[in-house]
């Protein structure tokens, strides 16, 4: 190893751009994205349609266009910047605007992470909770002391995943993610008889004029929890793109995509968008609607566990705690990585531990989540104008013949044009929405293109337009350096081996075989009950079933995955 390598020995490499041995393929990315959006969330957000008074059609329709948009977003947007530097936008902000702002940053998102993965332990939790009989916890803080451990043990889970960094997340999230789609779906399948007896006097509806009409009546009925007309096609289209752009817009993914072989994997987050906010979004509110006409309770007034046990029986629990977890170990990963930023002499793993039990504190409060879809949505709002100020440093600058990174070539600490642009974009967008101009969920698009003129106008005056000759040829024998640290650093690991041993295979198989079982038996419910007895009989026999398949399936997947990493330290 040459000398001026040995300098970033001391450097975490999330400091570092990725390593070209540390690439995933895009089977990583899609296990990824699907195991992230299809999480606990989706039982409110499918409820939430329910509330906000969506009909049928404009569900079908909007929720298809807007994940669409999402899934071109992260390829367009977020994917080229991620790949063509291969750093989170944590490490790769202050290169732009300074250690300032990107301090500034990166405390909003410790803080908007840590809550989002301290709702999501406690929508775990409350599995836990109506597992064994503790009283649902309304207040805003807990009242049961048992509550308050289970959300420790679960929490603790949560940490303990997260500290192993992206392989880590990755594997746990490509275990769980065909097992979620398969619940989701299955327990749409399982409920929706139990709607069609209530709506149409017969276990299934006839034809696909039956079935909006069941969906009309008794799902999305056009009305809202106020007895007003609800939203309509244009904004469900809105909410399905912009339930994300925290992610995507605000390149918050960057740390996950900078990971990716070509910039084409970003397509791979369809997985997510439609598995998770189309179908598992669809199956959620059907399953939302059956259990609130078993329960005879409103739908609003239903909690996940509620659900995903009249759904799913027993698997109902694993499927509350499982979704619970990928969705909050991913966000705790993000959080992990801001806070390391930020305390760039303490290692990631450090800053997760004590993130983590911030935010298992945070989650012992029930009302973190009962606000969790209004945080989302303001939190896309807050930091799309850092998004909009990344994109125009990297892909607008260089094309209007101004300087990427002039800000980091005058070694600036502070940023004025960074700064003064994320504020008056704060003040553009949250403008807006006082003046109520437009659909709140449209806001971003506006805020985003507000925000890069303003940089590009502001940047140019304080110093991008000049050239930076000398700092420039440092930067680049720097990642030259960095490059030949990294080529010596891999040949000393070894390779990953593929584990293609029969036992192996097996494994996989009977696992694959748990999950086509639980598949045919809720299409035996749906399509093999003839009436309400036959229907409660097939239902009975699933929940028994399944919760059987589910066992065998984490069982099988998850002693295939020790097998394959035995093989690698052998």
């Amino acid at each position: 190893m040459t000398d001026s390598s040995s300098q970033f020995d001391d450097l975490d490499e999330e400091q570092l751009p990725v390593a070209k041995h540390k690439l995933h393929d895009w089977t990583h990315f899609a296990g990824l994205y699907a195991a992230e959006h299809v999480a606990a969330t989706e039982f409110v957000i499918g409820a939430t349609f329910v509330a906000l008074g969506a009909k049928t059609m404009d569900i079908l329709l909007g929720l298809l266009i807007g994940n669409i948009l999402a899934v071109l977003s992260w390829r367009f947007i977020t994917a080229p910047i991620a790949v063509e530097t291969r750093l989170s936008l944590y490490t790769y902000l202050n290169k732009i605007a300074g250690d300032s702002m990107t301090k500034l940053y990166n405390w909003a998102n410790v803080v908007i992470f840590s809550i989002i993965s301290a709702a999501m332990i406690t929508v775990s939790a409350t599995a836990v909770r109506f597992a064994f009989g503790i009283p649902a916890q309304l207040n805003w803080y807990p009242n049961n002391m048992w509550f308050v451990l289970i959300v420790f043990g679960v929490g603790i889970v949560v940490v303990t995943i997260a500290l192993y960094g992206f392989n880590a997340v990755s594997e746990f999230s490509g275990i769980c993610a065909p097992w979620l789609f398969v619940m989701f779906t299955s327990g749409a399948m399982v409920l929706l008889p139990a709607l069609s007896l209530d709506v149409l006097a017969k276990t299934l509806p006839s034809d696909w004029n039956d079935f909006i009409n069941l969906g009309n009546q008794s799902i999305w009925t056009g009305v809202d929890s106020f007895g007003e007309p609800g939203i309509g096609l244009i904004e469900v289209i809105g909410f399905a793109w912009a339930a994300n752009t925290i992610t995507h817009f605000g390149l918050i993914d960057m740390a996950l995509l900078r990971f990716a072989k070509k910039k084409s994997y970003g397509f791979a987050t369809s997985t997510g968008m439609m598995f998770g906010h189309y179908v598992a979004w669809i199956a959620a509110g059907i399953m939302g609607a059956g259990a609130a006409v078993i329960l005879g309770k409103s739908i609003v007034a239903l909690d996940p566990g509620d659900v995903a046990y009249y759904a799913l029986g027993w698997s109902g629990f694993v499927i509350v705690i499982v979704a619970g977890w990928t969705t909050a170990i991913t966000n705790l990963y993000r959080a992990g990585l801001a806070a390391q930023a930020i305390f760039s002499n303490h290692s990631r793993m450090k800053t997760t531990i004590v993130v983590g039990v911030i935010t298992i504190i945070i989650a012992c409060f029930p009302f973190v989540f009962s606000q969790i879809l209004p945080l989302l949505t303001y939190a896309g709002l807050l930091v799309v104008p850092v998004g909009g100020i990344v994109f125009a440093e990297h892909q607008i600058f260089p094309r209007i013949g101004y300087t990427s990174y002039w800000s980091h070539y005058k070694s600036l600490t502070f940023s004025t044009p960074a700064i003064a642009s994320w504020g008056l974009g704060l003040v553009f967008g949250f403008g807006l929405n006082a003046l109520d101009v437009m659909s709140f969920f449209y806001l971003f698009i506006p805020t985003w293109i507000f925000t890069i003129l303003i940089y590009t106008f502001l940047a140019g005056r304080y110093g991008a337009k000049e050239v930076y000759p000398e700092a420039a040829q440092r930067e680049k024998e720097r990642n030259e350096n960095i490059r030949n640290y990294q080529e010596q650093k891999a040949k000393e690991e070894k390779p990953n081996l593929m584990d293609n041993s029969l036992a192996t295979r097996v494994l996989k198989i009977l696992g694959y075989l748990a999950l086509i079982v639980t598949l045919v038996l809720a299409w035996i419910v749906l399509f093999g009950s003839e009436d309400e007895l036959s229907y409660l009989e097939n239902r009975e026999t699933f929940y028994s079933i399944a919760f059987i398949c589910t066992l065998v399936y984490f069982a099988t997947a998850y002693w295939a995955l020790l097998r394959g990493k035995q093989k690698n330290q052998n």
